[in-house]
């Protein structure tokens, strides 16, 4: 199926979901994230910020967590058409921009570019951990410019049962996928 196809379907899928469905599910994604990887204290973690009006995982329950253990977050922040790496605490003041997401206030970029995990927005990915987004490709251009060592982890309240047709090759793919039921390696061969 095509992306534009997928993203279609899937948009569609979200928004069928009730708010209780959504935050269940986030949690079962959040406690598969947490017994798969075990993150450490000091670990370096980039994590998107759930823009609540497309029903996106609620990743505030993993950044309450890494906060509350002493695991660094760094959350991503658009500023001048690209994707800089803001580090967040407990004190951090956020402020809605024109998407509806919930940014740091400081463009003070970490310019940080080796994280443990980079914790990903998507709305699919396949067995091949090919992903869907939104179509602005700011992702990938982020993963072009991190550390090769670093986790790429989608995370989804879907199973990958489609294709995607229209891989380009510039498309940079994730290395897991977490869903409410499993993880996901692409490492492995998994299709």
């Amino acid at each position: 199926m095509l992306k534009a196809e997928l993203r279609k379907k899937y948009t569609l899928k979200r928004k069928a979901l009730s708010s209780d469905e959504a935050f269940l599910l986030s949690e079962k994604i959040f406690e598969n994230f947490i017994s798969y990887f075990q993150p450490k204290e000091l670990e370096k973690v980039h994590i998107f910020i759930p823009i609540p009006v497309k029903k996106e995982i609620d990743t505030q329950i993993f950044i309450h967590y890494f906060l509350s253990h002493n695991i660094r977050v760094f959350v991503p922040k658009i500023a001048e058409d690209k994707l800089i790496n803001i580090e967040i605490f407990e004190d951090t003041v956020f402020k809605v921009n024109n998407w509806g997401i919930s940014e740091p206030v400081s463009n003070n970029d970490s310019v940080e570019d080796h994280f443990s995990y980079v914790i990903t927005p998507l709305l699919y990915c396949d067995g091949k951990g090919n992903r869907v987004g939104y179509g602005k490709g700011f992702y990938d251009g982020f993963f072009r410019n991190i550390s090769s060592e670093t986790k790429k982890i989608g995370v989804n309240y879907f199973a990958p049962d489609e294709i995607i047709d229209d891989v380009w090759e510039n498309d940079i793919s994730l290395d897991y996928l977490v869903t409410p039921t499993e993880v996901l390696s692409f490492f492995s061969g998994w299709e």
